[in-house]
């Protein structure tokens, strides 16, 4: 993913189900973590934008499920900024253990007033720092190949 910014993450026991295979609901949570760990690189800290009284909410998520990860696994999470809107951004993730896809996966954030929680345009600062983590655009999921089982 050009542009994308990667954090490796291994797979923790406590992550696993009863089939021995990462649970479902924890790829939201590295997708959170992984885009922590960019705002930590392009900004030092997520706080850094908060203390502006500026924040963003997750309005939209989605994952794909390609292969499974298992317990002790080292997995690079790729993130990139897929489009910024005038009050959103749209991120998109890779979830790889060396060659093989896991998952993948966007996230749609909306930028708030922290104070109100009403929505805020991105800061130009934020949306300067934001540009080098910008990909190519996704195809369309009526484009993408089918996963064989």
């Amino acid at each position: 993913m050009a542009g994308a910014f990667i954090h490796r993450l291994r797979v923790r026991y406590g992550e696993c189900d009863a089939q021995g295979v990462v649970f479902n609901a924890h790829y939201l949570a590295y997708f959170d973590v992984a885009i922590t760990e960019l705002w930590r690189e392009g900004f030092g800290s997520y706080e850094a934008m908060t203390a502006t009284g500026i924040d963003m909410v997750v309005a939209e998520a989605r994952v794909r499920y390609l292969a499974p990860a298992r317990f002790d696994d080292e997995l690079d999470i790729a993130v990139a900024v897929a489009s910024l809107g005038t009050t959103a951004m749209q991120t998109r993730f890779t979830i790889a253990r060396a060659e093989t896809a896991i998952a993948e996966g966007e996230l749609r954030h909306v930028f708030v007033a922290t104070a109100s929680g009403a929505k805020e345009p991105i800061p130009a600062a934020v949306r300067q720092v934001l540009a080098r983590y910008e990909a190519a655009p996704a195809p369309s999921a009526d484009q993408a190949a089918p996963v064989s089982a």
